[in-house]
């Protein structure tokens, strides 16, 4: 018998809403004309950089790879800051609108009592301007946020999924094997790409992958961990493409068709 759906835990960026190439990236274009530097990151180097979990992250391996030296600690987090003001900006102007089905699902998820969180590598001020442009309903169904401000290993490392276990066994802290009980089987995870894909199942939790305009490219093979890999978690008016798990025939995906991934092998 499948257990009871009891939380989701959502990504954000690519997740609930395609963030990466017409915000984070443009964002970091605007921060690096900004500081006088002749770099300016076209989809396919972007696509490349973001195997690397993390703006700070990020940065440094740009310049460590154009510069050939490690770049000092202030000079990344001064271009991080003057790209999370920019990026900002771009959600203030309605530039990053979320992704077909999200409001809805997450909204249905809270009317039935689901509890819900958030797991991003993305830093609060980055999740807070998303969330502040979105319907109030939606940013308060989140119980609780871990960004990548609150670990010391981005994903692919599971820390992240081990301390929203945390908190919903209510400690607070990282959650070790076995400390949130029964809580692991009921939770869902939301991702787009395969490093959060590895984050989730490393933390022994199930995994539905909506794949982004990131990761749609990606071999097939690279989410063989998912429950499910769905292209988009809602068609008005046609059919969700399923390329991994149970037919979803309703044109969006629905708390029933989630609930049936936990019993999947």
């Amino acid at each position: 018998m499948a257990p009871a759906l009891s939380a989701l835990l959502w990504d954000v960026d690519g997740t609930l809403a395609e963030t990466e190439f017409e915000g984070h990236r443009v964002a970091f274009n605007r921060s690096f004309e900004a500081a006088g530097l002749p770099w300016r990151w076209d989809r396919p180097t972007y696509g490349r950089l973001l195997a690397v979990g993390g703006g700070h992250e990020r940065i440094t391996a740009f310049l460590e790879q154009v510069e050939g030296r490690t770049p000092e600690r202030g000079r990344v987090e001064e271009l991080q800051r003057r790209k999370q003001t920019f990026y900002a900006e771009l959600v203030q102007q309605g530039r990053l609108a979320l992704r077909p089905g999200v409001a809805r699902l997450v909204e249905e998820a809270a009317a039935a009592g689901l509890r819900q969180g958030i797991v991003t590598t993305s830093g609060r001020r980055a999740v807070q301007a998303l969330l502040e442009g979105a319907p109030p309903a939606l940013g308060r169904a989140f119980e609780f946020w871990v960004c990548g401000d609150d670990v010391a290993r981005k994903k692919p490392d599971p820390e992240a999924y081990r301390l929203a276990l945390g908190q919903l066994a209510g400690t607070g802290s990282e959650a070790v094997d076995g400390e949130a009980g029964g809580e692991v089987a009921g939770v869902l995870v939301l991702e787009d790409s395969p490093a959060g894909l590895a984050a989730a199942t490393g933390a022994g939790l199930s995994c539905l992958v909506c794949l982004s305009a990131a990761t749609r490219e990606e071999p097939e093979a690279r989410f063989s961990a998912a429950r499910a890999v769905v292209e988009s978690l809602e068609e008005p008016g046609d059919t969700i493409v399923v390329r991994r798990g149970p037919p979803c025939p309703e044109g969006q995906v629905t708390l029933s068709w989630l609930e049936r991934l936990l019993d999947t092998p």
